[in-house]
């Protein structure tokens, strides 16, 4: 028996600004991260930085793991977890924490930019993308970005300059662990993804992390930054992000990423009084347009 009668479409269980508002703080949760970072670079190791934020997290997390369930991962699929978890979230806080003690913070998330470009020349090689003339030429206009971040900063002396290659390094880690995660996602829960990313991350931060237990005992602001890190950029932030993601065009949401050095970039000089270098926002305009050739598609014949 047919119906000519139409189903009404369901009333969201939520306000219509609810995912804006979902990405707005996303990207500042993740700009002051930076600030953070900064912030505290000298008075924690990278290493105990790294780890004490990625147990915090953890923590966070766990709860939401235990109620969806746990999803046995195959053997392919914990190599994928390892090299998520040891690229993007222990390689890659080990660098940007050691980068951000040589670079500002707004340098750092205008380098971080180019993680994008990375992914998408990784994909070609991984799973056979094709690699068109527009992302060829958004690669050598986001690397030439990033070049002349680094000579704005070669004149500081090779300690600048190693802190934009650390952060370039840092990009990188994060471009393995989004094509690792891309895989991942068909069939293991995001929340447990993230969770044992998170803990094999701090794994890889923990020998470095010479100085964790005197910063937990000793307690005071850097211990209280580090727990900030750990709940609110990374265990929020992400939960944040995958809601806004949920109910928002993907395509439109990630270009919101580029906003996040401006504000990493106002937030700093506000509080740390510090601006990147002139250089440095040139580099950092080159390298998002890069992207953005990256993601554009060529013509069918």
């Amino acid at each position: 028996m047919t119906s000519t009668q139409h189903a009404e479409p369901l009333a969201p269980t939520h306000p219509a600004w609810f995912p804006a508002a979902a990405g707005a703080i996303t990207l500042v949760m993740w700009a002051s991260a930076f600030v953070v970072i900064r912030h505290v670079a000298h008075d924690i190791s990278p290493g105990s930085l790294g780890a004490g934020r990625l147990l915090v997290a953890a923590l966070v997390v766990l709860p939401l793991v235990l109620r969806r369930g746990w999803v046995q991962p195959t053997r392919h699929e914990w190599i994928l977890l390892a090299a998520c978890g040891i690229g993007w979230f222990g390689v890659y806080n080990l660098a940007l924490n050691e980068g951000e003690r040589r670079v500002d913070a707004g340098t750092a998330a205008m380098i971080i930019q180019i993680g994008p470009i990375i992914v998408a020349f990784l994909a070609v090689w991984i799973f056979g993308e094709v690699l068109h003339r527009w992302l060829l030429i958004g690669m050598v206009i986001g690397f030439g970005g990033v070049a002349i971040i680094a000579r704005g900063y070669s004149g500081g002396g090779d300690g600048d300059l190693v802190g934009v290659l650390l952060v370039v390094l840092a990009a990188a880690m994060y471009a393995v662990g989004v094509l690792s995660q891309k895989s991942l996602l068909r069939r293991i829960p995001s929340v447990q993804v993230v969770f044992v990313s998170f803990v094999i991350g701090a794994l890889v931060c923990l020998p470095f992390a010479h100085d964790l237990v005197d910063v937990v005992t000793e307690g005071g602001s850097t211990l209280w930054w580090t727990v900030y890190l750990g709940v609110f950029p990374t265990a929020i932030a992400f939960t944040t992000w995958a809601f806004a993601l949920t109910h928002t065009d993907a395509g439109k949401l990630s270009l919101t990423t580029f906003l996040v050095p401006a504000i990493t970039t106002l937030i700093a000089w506000a509080l740390l009084d510090e601006v990147p270098p002139a250089l440095t926002f040139l580099g950092g305009a080159m390298a998002i347009v890069g992207v953005l050739l990256t993601r554009r598609t060529p013509a069918r014949r």
